[in-house]
């Protein structure tokens, strides 16, 4: 219910409006059926304008808590995550990625469009990292293509820390979806989910036009906390 309000009335005639996104290779999606969006990751806007050029609707996958808080701010919060397209993951006893890879399972089985952003958080510089297997094994066992996307200029629209993006020409480029047929039964073979993956990220690699960093992205931020700690420390 609220995604339809979200897009249709309360968000998205005003954004499409005043940002004028544009859109490459929408042609690429899937019309029905199960698929993953796999985007790079520049700002948290990204959710908000790759739904917004595409015609079916868009999940995503967030903390189950973003859903329970309480009072007038808690059921905003809700009512937006749910207008945007995000599902809960309830952890429960297990690791967030294990819940996160049953809660994507089930809604790609269930012929949803995924949106997945495979490096796992957004880019502390505006290079794309290297991306984590799980979208890989979710293909394989939904039996879905992924369909690599590159968001562009989100990052200067709206830089990290900033709450509302600035008025900035905001692309979305999208490519061929690659199969997940040559690693049909590999669900389990490091190597084919590692070859399956740089794949996809070579993908997104050439449509967003970003240096490529064989890192991964959260211990790379980790990295350059300690760094500005130090020399806060030391100034």
């Amino acid at each position: 219910m609220y995604y339809g309000l979200f897009k249709h009335v309360l968000l998205g005639p005003g954004l499409k409006t005043y940002y004028r996104p544009w859109a490459e290779g929408v042609e690429n999606v899937p019309e029905s059926g199960g698929a993953i969006l796999a985007s790079n990751h520049l700002s948290f806007s990204d959710s908000v304008f790759l739904p917004l050029v595409l015609k079916r609707k868009v999940v995503f996958l967030g903390k189950a808590e973003y859903f329970t808080g309480k009072g007038i701010k808690g059921y905003g919060t809700k009512a937006f995550m749910q207008g945007v397209g995000v599902i809960p993951v309830h952890r429960g006893g297990g690791k967030a990625s294990e819940a996160a890879l049953r809660t994507g399972l089930e809604a790609l089985q269930g012929g949803d469009l995924l949106g997945i952003y495979p490096e796992g958080t957004r880019s502390a510089d505006g290079r794309l990292f290297r991306g984590k297997t799980g979208m890989a094994r979710m293909a394989i066992e939904a039996q879905v293509p992924i369909v690599p996307v590159a968001m562009i200029d989100t990052d200067i629209a709206q830089p990290i820390g900033q709450r509302v993006p600035s008025r900035h020409p905001i692309g979305v480029r999208i490519g061929a979806p690659i199969s997940h047929h040559p690693y049909v039964g590999m669900q389990d073979d490091r190597v084919a989910l590692r070859t399956f993956t740089d794949s996809v990220m070579e993908a997104i690699r050439e449509l967003s036009g970003q240096e490529y960093v064989d890192r991964d992205s959260a211990q790379y931020k980790r990295e350059l906390e300690r760094e500005n700690r130090a020399q806060g420390d030391s100034a």
